[in-house]
């Protein structure tokens, strides 16, 4: 007896059940297998071959390691240093939540190996305070409601850290209306805002956090 169609696909042929179990069962086969050769191959990428031996300076500490080379540095302080901290936002360089400090040099973790850094100097929100005495920026930025969830404010502050060394070493933005190597820098609020644009804040603090940088640079000044 000819076995009943029970399955039609999208050219109008029909399937017999049999026919419809083999495919299913090849097709789960293959998605076995393609993961299996995915985790080989990942298990291959992490091998010692494919590693790299690194050393830095994180928060006055010189970390040696030897590190897969695709870990990021976001990923090697927050999952291998446990350094919770630095945020993972977006993950793809667009929020600035996971801004930390390389050389003094604002940087984008997540879009930066870790084996790049070797010898560099990092530095993270967790290392900004002397003890219990907060960093200026810190203490700004709470004084004057910098924040509101609190996640993007490691970076946040990480970032107006920078910020204020760059005004202080005159270095101009887009927004700079007198280029001179004899005046300082006006730190205005587009200023200000100019020099932030890189970190999103998803609360909208930014009234906040422009006068927390200001307090941070006049309290600099004095």
């Amino acid at each position: 007896m000819e076995e009943e169609k029970v399955k039609t696909d999208s050219f109008g042929s029909a399937f017999s059940r049999r026919e419809f179990v083999g495919v299913a069962v090849a097709g789960t086969a293959s998605t076995a297998l393609a993961g299996l050769a995915e985790a080989q191959a990942v298990a291959t990428a992490s091998s010692p071959e494919h590693s790299a031996a690194c050393s830095l300076v994180i928060n006055g500490e010189t970390k040696k390691l030897t590190l897969d080379t695709r870990v990021t540095l976001l990923d090697l302080l927050r999952d291998h240093l446990h350094m919770t901290g630095t945020k993972k936002g977006c993950d793809h360089g667009q929020c600035g939540a996971c801004t930390v400090l390389v050389n003094g040099q604002r940087v984008n973790s997540c879009l930066s190996l870790a084996v790049m850094h070797d010898g560099d100097t990092v530095t993270t929100v967790e290392g900004l305070a002397q003890g219990n005495a907060l960093h200026p920026v810190q203490a700004a930025f709470i004084e004057r409601d910098g924040l509101q969830c609190g996640y993007c404010t490691p970076g946040q502050i990480c970032s107006a850290v920078a910020l204020l060394d760059e005004v202080k070493a005159g270095a101009p933005s887009y927004v700079t209306q007198r280029l001179s190597t004899i005046q300082p820098i006006e730190l205005s609020d587009d200023e200000i805002r100019e020099r932030m644009s890189g970190n999103i804040c998803r609360c909208g603090a930014y009234a906040g956090i422009v006068a927390a940088v200001r307090a941070a640079h006049e309290g600099q000044r004095a």
